[in-house]
């Protein structure tokens, strides 16, 4: 499994990751108070249904609420299925939770030095958060390693 980061793709289109960022809050119109890589794994109905590929993005967390950016991603195998498909190409998918409806925002991270050794569990951000409707609904992400400070700005 590869994974690549924003900084990453950032190179590849010419543009530096400060140059990246700036874009990303001018067109949000807000300030990214901290910022990770992650996995979706659940909590948010438009994104169960995902095609077969673990779901990466970017996990930001905004002055303005929570932000899980994912970029499409196509692979060889990918790619030759879908020649000849009349289905259309992958596009970017965002979840947004308005600060005002984040509940709680805990990062669940081994912090024992002798346990991060024997565990294979990575860090998993836990959001609860009210829907549309008021309900209380949980999102569930997979965390890089590096997220220090993401739950902590959700939730200030």
């Amino acid at each position: 499994m590869v994974k690549h980061n924003s900084a990453d793709r950032a190179a590849k289109k010419g543009k530096s990751p400060a140059d990246f960022w700036a874009e990303y809050e001018q067109n949000t119109g807000e300030k990214v108070v901290a910022r990770s890589l992650g996995q979706y794994v659940s909590g948010w109905d438009e994104f169960d249904n995902p095609p077969g590929n673990p779901m990466w993005g970017l996990i930001i967390a905004t002055s303005g609420g929570f932000r899980f950016h994912h970029f499409p991603q196509t692979n060889w195998f990918t790619a030759l299925a879908r020649i000849g498909s009349l289905d259309d190409p992958p596009r970017e998918k965002t979840i947004f939770i308005p600060a005002g409806r984040i509940v709680s925002a805990v990062l669940h991270k081994e912090t024992k030095w002798y346990k991060k050794i024997f565990s294979a569990d990575v860090p998993r951000l836990v959001i609860r958060y009210r829907d549309e409707a008021g309900g209380e609904r949980e999102l569930l992400l997979y965390a890089d390693l590096q997220s220090d400070g993401i739950a902590e700005a959700l939730t200030m």
